[in-house]
């Protein structure tokens, strides 16, 4: 999936205005603010001194419009849609190791239907992929006892329906993700297109900022960091799987 340019252009219009509301360099926000080290170095070091980041701040001060460089830099760059860390990938979720005892759950868009991969007619599919994940890390990763994961998705009901209500039951707002997906994500539509009524909302409330307080205000929907022990994500989707029989 190649992203549109218009979600380019939001994280370059929210890093000038960080820029100005903090009194920081461009290229410091630009860093810091936004996802584009990630989508162009394909790692998370934010190593300012990188190579191919030098090579896209050197053209930014040269080119006359910095949102035509951008998107001509990103379209140059292989498209890594899923992270480095990744271990292994059933369907539309894939999973990484997080701290010791835990696995890390992401998500990204590998269904080719018509309706949506969160709609009523693929649940049966994404139930079916984090059943074979969970059984995998069981038997793979015996050490692995907890999932967590961290995304603007867990604010949708057709997202949380998919896991345990332990799992979700006691989310809180994770910070300071502005460098990742977890929080950019929510602009982007199944199709890399830009969803209008949320960049709407979220040039709109950047326009009403004042100050480099709680930046985080300007995006319309919070990522949620979620855990829960990997025995209940078992016992979950084998009461799933039984329901589905029986029907």
């Amino acid at each position: 999936m190649t992203y549109a340019k218009e979600f380019f252009d939001l994280q370059l219009h929210f890093a000038r205005s960080v820029a100005e509301l903090r009194g920081m360099p461009l290229e410091e926000a630009l860093l810091d603010y936004t996802n584009l080290y990630v989508r162009f170095v394909a790692d998370r070091r934010f190593d300012r001194d990188h190579p191919i980041w030098s090579a896209y701040l050197a053209g930014l001060r040269e080119k006359v419009d910095p949102g035509d460089w951008t998107y001509h830099f990103y379209r140059s760059r292989p498209h890594h849609v899923q992270p480095a860390s990744t271990i292994k990938t059933f369907g539309c979720f894939s999973y990484a190791l997080g701290e010791p005892g835990q696995i890390r759950l992401h998500f990204h868009n590998a269904d080719g239907h018509l309706q949506g991969p969160l709609s009523e007619e693929r649940m049966p599919s994404r139930l079916s992929e984090l059943t074979s994940l969970v059984h995998h890390v069981r038997l793979q990763r015996g050490t692995a006892k907890q999932i967590a994961g961290v995304s603007w998705l867990y604010n949708l009901t057709a997202y949380r329906r998919l896991f345990p209500e332990s799992y979700t039951a006691a989310a809180t707002v994770a910070t300071n993700r502005f460098r990742n997906m977890p929080l950019w994500g929510q602009f982007l539509n199944r199709h890399g297109g830009v969803r209008k009524d949320a960049a709407s909302l979220f040039v709109h409330r950047l326009h009403d900022q004042t100050s480099a307080d709680d930046l985080a205000r300007c995006f319309p929907l919070h990522p949620l960091a979620v855990s829960a022990p990997i025995d209940a994500f078992h016992e979950f989707y084998a009461q799933e799987s039984t329901i589905e029989f029986d029907r």
